[in-house]
């Protein structure tokens, strides 16, 4: 099992969105004070997953929100060890390019 890793948008750290992310992930949660604020180019959700799951989970265009729901659960399952060890290569060298830039702007580095 992996981590649940947020941006800290007010929304998802509630009480009842903590409550519910941690029932599943436990003490596995990357949140606020653990990352750097308002920084998606360091966020995997970010730069990798919601552009993956879009890019998958339209395919066959779910005509209502269970089959949405539920290809998004079948798109998330499928992401493998390759996929995740690709997206954690990817992750090291976004942080490399942040230190180069003293914590400035770096995509231009990627």
């Amino acid at each position: 099992m992996g981590y649940f890793q947020q941006d800290g948008a007010t929304c998802h750290t509630s009480n009842a969105s903590m409550a519910e992310i941690q029932s599943f992930f436990g003490d596995r949660v990357i949140s606020k004070g653990l990352w750097p604020p308002r920084s998606p180019d360091l966020t995997i959700p970010d730069f990798f997953l919601w552009g993956h799951l879009k890019g998958t989970v339209y395919n066959n265009r779910p005509r209502t929100i269970d089959a949405l729901k539920e290809n998004i659960r079948t798109e998330n399952q499928a992401i493998n060890a390759d996929i995740l060890a690709k997206t954690s290569d990817n992750m090291v060298r976004r942080i490399q390019a942040c230190l180069d830039a003293n914590g400035e702007h770096f995509q231009h580095l990627l």
